[in-house]
């Protein structure tokens, strides 16, 4: 309930025990999954969340605070590489133990329109 008023749009799931990045729960799939009642209020989160894939030589593309704006909207396109466009990026430290957060292509945007010009130039 806490994301739905908070307007959050995908939450993490790590696992308790090791804090592994187990996979996420995306807010409007979670709504339709309530609305169809395939979930109820009393179900587990792994009964709606969505796992990562975590197939063999698959890469995964690391995301931190140092990570350059560029690459982020680069990840988000789905890079030069020929991967899958992406919704939103999970933010981890370096060594990818703590997730710090969850990137959505909107979040980069309006920061990117909220930024002040790199130019120099000041509005009228």
């Amino acid at each position: 309930m806490t994301a739905f008023e908070r307007d959050y749009t995908h939450l993490t799931v790590v696992d308790p025990t090791n804090r592994a990045l187990l996979g996420y729960v995306s807010m409007p799939r979670l709504r339709q999954l309530l609305d169809t009642r395939r979930v109820r209020d009393a179900d587990t989160v792994e009964q709606a969340m969505q796992r990562f894939n975590r197939q063999r030589g698959s890469v995964y593309t690391v995301i931190t605070l140092d990570t350059p704006l560029e690459q982020l909207e680069d990840f988000f396109a789905g890079g030069a590489d020929g991967r899958s466009p992406q919704d939103f990026a999970v933010v981890t430290d370096r060594s990818r133990k703590f997730v710090l957060g969850v990137a959505t292509k909107e979040d980069l945007a309006e920061f990117v329109r909220r930024r002040p010009s790199v130019a120099g130039s000041r509005p009228p």
